[in-house]
């Protein structure tokens, strides 16, 4: 599976970004992690396609929204009132066909495949 992430860029402080990444073939479900400066890598935003389900970290909840569009196996993350701990590389990843549990979700060691990272710059 090879994954395209794009959408990165310099935006205010309060403004609003979305990133894409599509797939070369179908996933059960995709991610995106994030690495700012000098921090290790966390979890951003999930989305499940079988089974279901959305999940968000506590420091995007209310701010971000992920969305799939299945006819372009593409999924989106939307992320508004950006502040400038948002700054950091933005990493799509994916699963394989067989649907994750919920428990793994969050987990950047159980997804197989990765995108390159696009950057998001968070000026104050």
């Amino acid at each position: 599976v090879q994954l395209q992430a794009s959408g990165g860029g310099l935006v205010q402080a309060g403004g609003s970004l979305r990133l894409s990444c599509a797939a070369s073939e179908f996933t059960s479900a995709r991610a995106w992690f994030r690495q700012a400066p000098g921090k290790e890598r966390e979890f951003v935003a999930a989305i499940r396609w079988t089974g279901g389900g959305i999940f968000y970290a506590d420091s995007v909840k209310g701010r971000g929204t992920i969305s799939k569009d299945d006819s372009k196996n593409t999924v989106y993350l939307q992320v508004n009132s950006l502040r400038p701990e948002d700054t950091a590389v933005y990493f799509c990843a994916a699963r394989g066909r067989v649907s994750p549990i919920v428990s793994t979700i969050r987990n950047q060691d159980t997804y197989y495949y990765w995108g390159q990272g696009t950057l998001v710059t968070v000026s104050s």
